[in-house]
């Protein structure tokens, strides 16, 4: 066997060749691209000579990109090292605190060599996996910085127009956003007509028009503090930038979807995955993501609720003992798995009879969410397991069974 590490930046990588005897064999800084993937390649085959069924093991502090493609289809196993696992091993090298890259290159070569039992190879995900993560990150993504936006754009508002807070409701709707980038300042907002409001509210399709007309333009014309007439112009300025901002990310939030559905569409597992309880097309699609779709990633049922972080860690030491949540985690899983619990409570009557259950023993609403999140993980797994979409009965049939007795 070879083991190397590679210690990556955005420019270069440091790499490292040891045997299995923990010697150096050889090192090298290698350009980014295919020039320093060739060299890789010939440095590894001059250790090897003539033995083409030796086995190179590589670890790398990432799991995507270019170059992490190129060494898997070489044939190469890679390891994707956690880099706080990368910090605990390093301190067992070094307790002084040194660091280089060159030395990150030696200690993630010895950790494949030494530790590769306890790490987890990179998964081999298909390419339309791969896809449906890169259009649901994106997506999600955009939906977050959305979220930021609004958040500037009320901070913005409360200090030099709190008016605009009262009297719309949805500070990212188009009504509104259409509305404030004509008046984004009090007096201008005094002076929208009702024509005005209303065209808003009707190219939004909002309802009860005459009356929410009526609301805003009292509001609006109400007397409020304020500042400064050239603070306020600043402000409005300001304002108005993160109007165009929250407009386009609208839109594009909005093509994502299309997109999202689209490839996950086109998956071999869409079926299954839609067919799980409080599931829609965008929250399966960032299911299917992040958990990708290599048949043997996860070993059984718990690996994968150990992997989507909805497991408890148990902490227990002589006679005290703490189970507690997962903070180290997937966000992105997280975020859709509790979403699908949540929703599940609506259509699924074993997802809610559980989480009664759980509220029934004292335990807070988060948690017992995040238990049925948890649970719903394993039903997932069977489903895709044995190649069946989900069945109602057969997902809490050991429940009723239970409850019989």
């Amino acid at each position: 066997m070879l083991f190397v590490g590679d210690d990556w930046a955005q420019d270069h990588h440091d790499v490292e060749l040891m045997d299995t005897a923990g010697r150096r064999l050889s090192k090298a800084r290698l350009p980014e691209g295919v020039a320093g993937i060739e060299r890789l390649h010939s440095m590894i085959g001059a250790e090897l000579g003539e033995d083409s069924k030796a086995e190179v093991v590589i670890g790398i502090e990432t799991d995507r990109g270019p170059w992490v493609q190129a060494l898997i289809a070489a044939g190469y196993t890679v390891y994707a090292v956690n880099p706080l696992q990368a910090s605990r091993y390093r301190e067992r090298l070094a307790v002084s605190g040194a660091k280089s890259d060159g030395a990150d290159a030696h200690m993630l070569a010895d950790m494949v060599r030494t530790d590769s039992h306890q790490l987890r190879p990179i998964s081999g995900d298909t390419a339309d996996a791969e896809a449906v993560k890169v259009v649901t990150r994106a997506h999600k993504t955009l939906i977050w910085e959305r979220t930021r936006t609004t958040q500037r754009l009320r901070h913005a508002l409360l200090d030099y127009f709190p008016a605009a807070l009262e009297a719309f409701d949805d500070l990212d709707a188009p009504d509104t956003l259409e509305l404030l980038a004509k008046a984004a300042d009090p007096v201008a907002a005094a002076k929208l007509t009702t024509t005005q409001i209303s065209a808003a509210l009707k190219r939004a399709r909002r309802r009860g028009i005459p009356d929410k007309v009526t609301r805003i333009q009292a509001v609006l014309r109400a007397k409020h503090l304020g500042q400064p007439t050239a603070v306020t112009a600043a402000y409005a300025v300001s304002v108005r930038a993160l109007i165009s901002m929250l407009v386009t990310l609208n839109e594009q939030v909005k093509f994502l979807h299309t997109q999202v559905e689209d490839f996950f569409g086109e998956h071999p597992n869409a079926e299954i995955i839609r067919s799980q309880p409080g599931l829609g097309a965008i929250l399966s699609a960032r299911v299917l993501a992040e958990f990708g779709d290599d048949p043997h990633r996860y070993a059984s049922a718990k690996a994968r609720k150990n992997y989507a972080g909805t497991s408890p860690i148990t902490r227990a030491s002589g006679k005290k003992k703490a189970v507690t949540a997962r903070h180290v985690r997937n966000d992105r899983l997280i975020d859709a798995l509790i979403a699908q619990a949540f929703s599940a409570l609506r259509v699924s009557p074993g997802a809610r009879a559980y989480y009664e259950h759980q509220r029934a023993r004292g335990i807070e609403f988060n948690a017992a969410l995040r238990q049925l999140a948890n649970r719903l993980v394993g039903i997932l797994h069977g489903c895709l397991k044995t190649g069946t979409p989900y069945d109602e009965a057969t997902a809490w049939s050991h429940r009723a069974h239970a409850l019989a007795a």
